[in-house]
């Protein structure tokens, strides 16, 4: 990974105190919720490229795939 920046955030004092009493380190509690959000946004992008690229793919028959692959493999 290489550099790094530091995030920070304010919550009340009873919060600071119950991550205390639970053993809760923020800083590594907080990594995993980014990370797990980031992933889930990633995964939703994903899934609407695909989508799109799916309702172009519908459009082109098997017929005119067929053809188009034995004329790029004939031209070689």
């Amino acid at each position: 990974m290489g550099k790094y920046v530091t995030i920070s955030v304010k919550v009340p004092i009873e919060i600071k105190e119950k991550l205390e009493r639970y053993g809760i380190k923020p800083s590594e509690l907080l990594k995993r919720v980014i990370y797990e959000e980031l992933r889930k946004r990633e995964a939703e992008e994903l899934e609407r490229e695909i989508n799109e690229l799916k309702d172009l793919l519908n459009k082109f028959t098997g017929e005119f795939i067929e053809r188009s692959i034995r004329e790029d493999r004939e031209s070689r």
